[in-house]
């Protein structure tokens, strides 16, 4: 038998030889002449000269022996409704809505922006967009017109793909009237809009721009649409994450190093076999969703289940109804879901019948010990802790029970993945720490198939961000600290730079203070993030009022911050919104005048602020701790 440890260092040895094998488990339309060229680092093109696609390795290819399986089950508590396809059902529709795209004069290298609820035909536009070669953007339907029309001006989409509304905990969250708002925003609008109407709110068409999906749909309704075949290297979709500036950055994903690293990952990480169900609790606009709702199982040839709904509705044990229902053999969710669920009783889990399941993998941001036991001991299922970014793409830190069933210790997401050369270096000298000792997480370049191209039209700033932090050697920077116990098991401690890790979504403290400065009476505000027991990381936000006056009083204070707070909905949507706002009336910088976050959010957590010798007012910080109070 095969050790995980011999597995990677393979990996590491061997990666052309490696990951040559690794390939084989998609088709090519047209074999690669090189595995790997990294002849210009930090760039690198995996399986250089294949020609292949996302869309035939989802569907096509599986269509002879197992058109009639199930591809994706849709289940809904919003709308009480469960839709199901079979791969043959699921080519169909692609198929049509690939036809629609053309005849809005989309094709290879053109974008469509997605922005839609947790639906099967937002499935349906990703496969889609990717079978005719163009280049989809997908963005999470919480986010407001601002934020909006900022991934619109940097993607520049041709078509731009949108519902009628979205739904959580019951409440209707229309999404066509931000559509319309982002697009007045913007200066680089799609020419078209498709909408698709699920009857959930009233929706305005604007006539010669809207276009209904249904309508497109049935016009379509036989089109066969060939798949455009593209070399590997070329773009397959681009999603933005926060980054520390307020522009946010369009993480680039390649073609067919992304098909390669997902069936591996489905394979040595999470062990679903073609034809069992697979079950991902996120959503389509995070980089999980991606990877392991829609790319990742139906490349391998599994049911993908999709869910439009929260943990707790009808009741907490829905998730688990689903895993029996469906007889889930692997799961995917994240440690905030779980400690929602942690709140109530564990019977929930222990009323259903959830024998199939093989493992629960969990991500999104650290994983404490004390919620990994609470599931693991009442779930009675090993429970798989694994760290990766939407840079890339799949796991960086994980084990890897496909390959070896490794032990694993509550709190770490285990080992390097294969492909990965981790190092931890010291914040300052650059040097690998030892044993216990904090470092950053960093990996050694080439990054493996799966990883960020670079980010979407500004290969600079690519190589700026994530390269250019130690002088000694160019390394790809997480920019997440982590320790590496004497076993070699490695523990994520969060962020080094000004990114929040909240409930799994990264937000950028730039950002939210964009945001907050966009309310006409805040003068200056610094945003940090703080440890919360629930979602890992929340925003807190210090403000600097233009008058004073209007937060003297209690109930002053209290209408300001829900003022403010409701900027932020309105320029990047709620889930950005600050768990409270304090006011203060100086903030604490060094005599240079930068802004001293690191002192900020050591205060929140009650910890030691560091040196403060360069401080210009040290008063400041009283001001920090007494509007804590």
């Amino acid at each position: 038998m095969t050790t995980y440890r011999d597995f990677h260092a393979r990996s590491l040895s061997d990666p052309e030889g490696f990951w040559a094998e690794q390939a084989a488990l998609i088709e090519w339309r047209k074999p690669f002449a090189k595995v790997l060229d990294a002849a210009k680092p930090p760039f690198r093109t995996w399986f250089a000269g294949g020609e292949t696609n996302l869309a035939h390795n989802a569907l096509d290819r599986h269509l002879a022996t197992r058109g009639a399986q199930d591809a994706l089950v849709w289940i809904s508590t919003e709308t009480d409704e469960t839709r199901r396809f079979t791969y043959a059902e699921l080519h169909a529709e692609v198929n049509r809505f690939a036809a629609a795209l053309a005849a809005q004069g989309v094709g290879r290298g053109d974008r469509v922006l997605i922005y839609m609820p947790m639906v099967p035909e937002a499935v349906f536009a990703m496969l889609a967009t990717v079978r005719l070669g163009a280049i989809h953007s997908v963005v999470f339907g919480g986010f407001a017109a601002a934020s909006l029309a900022a991934r619109i001006d940097d993607a520049r989409p041709k078509v731009m793909v949108t519902g009628d509304a979205g739904s959580r905990m019951g409440k209707r969250i229309a999404l066509k009237p931000l559509v319309d708002e982002s697009i007045r925003l913007s200066t680089s609008p799609p020419a078209k809009v498709i909408v698709c109407d699920r009857g959930l709110v009233p929706v305005e068409m604007t006539p010669g721009r809207d276009l209904s999906w249904a309508a497109l749909r049935e016009q379509h309704r036989d089109a066969k649409v060939p798949c455009t075949w593209l070399e590997s290297s070329e773009t397959s979709y681009i999603l933005y994450t926060s980054g520390t500036t307020g522009k946010p950055k369009g993480v680039q994903r390649d073609t067919g190093g992304y098909a390669v690293a997902l069936a591996a990952s489905m394979k040595h990480i999470f062990c679903s076999k073609p034809g069992e169900a697979y079950f991902c609790t996120s959503d389509i606009g995070w980089v999980v969703g991606h990877s392991y709702i829609v790319y990742g199982p139906l490349i391998n040839g599994s049911t993908t289940i999709m869910y439009e709904g929260v943990p707790m509705r009808p009741d907490a044990g829905i998730w688990w109804k689903i895993v029996q229902d469906w007889k889930v053999t692997s799961m995917f969710s994240s440690p905030t879901a779980i400690r929602v669920l942690k709140k109530q009783d564990p019977k929930f889990m222990r009323d259903y019948d959830v024998s199939s399941l093989k493992f629960l993998f969990l991500a999104g941001e650290p994983l404490d010990e004390p919620t990994a036991r609470w599931v693991s001991d009442n779930l009675g299922v090993p429970i798989v802790d694994n760290y990766w970014q939407t840079e890339s793409g799949w796991p960086i830190l994980t084990a890897c029970p496909g390959v070896e069933d490794t032990p694993r210790k509550f709190g770490s997401p285990s080992f390097p993945a294969y492909g990965y050369r981790v190092k931890l270096k010291h914040e300052e000298t650059g040097r690998e720490v030892g044993a216990n000792e904090k470092g950053v997480l960093c990996i050694v370049p080439p990054l493996p198939p799966g990883g960020m191209t670079t980010i979407w039209g500004d290969d600079e700033r690519y190589v700026q961000t994530y390269y250019t932090s130690f002088g000694d050697e160019m390394v790809y920077t997480t920019f997440d600290w982590a320790t590496r116990d004497e076993d070699g098991y490695y523990f994520v401690l969060g962020r080094t730079d000004d990114v929040i890790n909240c409930a799994g979504h990264r937000l950028g403290t730039r950002e939210i203070e964009e945001a907050v400065q966009a309310n006409a009476s805040v003068a200056e505000v610094a945003v940090v993030g703080v440890i919360d027991a629930l979602k890992g990381q929340v925003p807190i936000a210090f403000a600097v009022m233009k008058d004073a006056s209007k937060v003297a009083t209690p109930e002053g204070a209290a209408a300001c911050e829900k003022e403010i707070m409701a900027t932020v909905d309105r320029e990047i949507g709620a889930i950005a919104r600050p768990s409270r706002v304090c006011f203060v009336t100086v903030l604490p910088k060094t005599r240079s005048g930068k802004l001293l976050r690191r002192s900020i959010q050591a205060i929140c957590e009650g910890r030691d602020p560091g040196d403060l010798t360069t401080i210009e007012d040290p008063a400041a910080l009283d001001q920090i701790k007494a509007a804590l109070k």
